[in-house]
């Protein structure tokens, strides 16, 4: 009896109903804990996937309380250079108006040319002013009262007026453009949509276009561009590109990369090769290869 098998220790066999029960049980208790395991993974996704929501809402109202702080800013500076594109128009529009009314009356006149001879049949008052010289091609100069002011009328309807402070005026009919140059060296230019360009004597040119956004053209290369909307834009004459936005976001465009760095410290970047890189104002620092493959995250 000593050397018999003691079979209540061994597993029952697979054939035997006891065999089937054990094996019934047994998947039973794994298909449990599977399930345990999955709520337990979802619950921890959720819980991660909360809190990721939870830190961009933050971003996003710190964003918006950095807007509301610049937006006085921005908007005390748009209109500074709206009232002064309006007052450029108001005195180009006045500034035609007296060339116009003052220049009229003489293109009007006739002149008629006979064996080689001038006759020239006018009707207006020689104490206001008198003709100096009269051409074939129907160019005519006139010397004001005070033998200061001079007015030179072209039979293409151009204007040339030289006032007494020196400014020299020209009208284009055809463009309906107006040229000042002042004694100092100043041009300034008026279009009929109420674009104004000045072009200083060191080269630069400030250019104000009809929707108010105002441009500067240095003579070193550098050009620079104010938006209504506060965004300014510069270029370097590599042609490196910097773009400051309202809510002081920063743009770095260069042949080699382009960066964008943020009021929060966070800095990304991509190089001309692909890669990717993005810096916190913690020190982290996260690289991705040309296909976007995280290699370096610390």
């Amino acid at each position: 009896n000593m050397n018999r098998p003691a079979r209540d220790c061994q597993e029952p066999g697979a054939d035997s109903p006891f065999g089937i029960k054990y094996r019934s049980t047994t998947l039973q208790k794994e298909k449990i804990a599977q399930s345990k395991f999955k709520g337990t993974d979802r619950v921890t996704e959720e819980r991660v996937k909360s809190e990721e929501m939870q830190i961009l809402k933050q971003q996003i109202a710190g964003l918006q309380e950095e807007l509301k702080g610049t937006e006085p800013y921005w908007h005390a500076a748009c209109s500074k250079l709206r009232d002064q594109a309006e007052l450029l128009t108001r005195q180009n529009m006045e500034l035609r108006d007296e060339l116009r009314g003052e220049c009229e009356p003489y293109m009007t006149q006739t002149v008629i040319f006979e064996d080689n001879k001038r006759s020239l049949f006018m009707g207006i008052d020689k104490l206001y002013i008198s003709p100096l010289l009269l051409e074939e091609d129907g160019t005519k100069k006139e010397l004001g009262a005070d033998e200061r002011m001079t007015l030179i009328s072209f039979s293409k309807a151009d204007v040339k007026k030289i006032m007494t402070d020196q400014r020299v005026i020209y009208y284009y009919a055809g463009a309906q453009t107006t040229n000042t140059a002042y004694p100092d060296g100043l041009e300034v230019l008026q279009f009929p949509n109420n674009q104004i360009e000045k072009h200083y004597p060191d080269g630069t040119q400030e250019i104000v276009l009809p929707d108010h956004t105002v441009e500067w053209l240095y003579g070193d290369g550098l050009k620079e561009t104010f938006f209504s909307d506060g965004i300014v834009v510069k270029v370097e004459k590599s042609r490196d590109k910097l773009v400051v936005l309202s809510d002081g976001q920063r743009e770095i465009h260069t042949v080699q990369f382009r960066r964008r760095e943020y009021p929060d410290g966070i800095v990304k970047a991509v190089f001309c090769n692909g890669r990717q890189e993005t810096k916190c104002s913690t020190g982290k620092l996260q690289i991705k290869d040309e296909e976007g493959i995280l290699i370096l995250d610390k």
